[in-house]
């Protein structure tokens, strides 16, 4: 299983972002910047099929980003799972 760690970020005017990093790669390599969550979804599916779909996600957080970012991050993650499971059900009943 690969591990791609994903760290939330904040640039110098407050806006948080994901930095994915593929940590089978050469340090500094194939460093990936997500700036929503859909483009994380879609950038995680992209490295995961690389290996076969076998990934785990680390989670961490750089010095300066605040609870609120983190706190946003994780209410777009809910969203976005909560949109995927109302098309996954859509589709078993259509």
């Amino acid at each position: 299983m690969v591990a791609i760690e994903s760290v939330i970020k904040s640039n110098p005017m407050g806006r948080w972002y994901i930095e994915l990093t593929d940590t089978l790669k050469e340090e500094g390599k194939d460093r990936i910047i997500c700036l929503d969550i859909n483009e994380y979804a879609q950038k995680i599916e992209m490295m995961g099929q690389e290996y076969g779909g076998e990934v785990e996600v680390a989670w961490s957080s750089d010095e300066g980003v605040t609870v609120e970012q983190i706190n946003e991050v994780r209410m777009q993650i809910m969203v976005y799972e909560s949109e995927i499971e109302t098309q996954k059900n859509k589709q078993m009943e259509g």
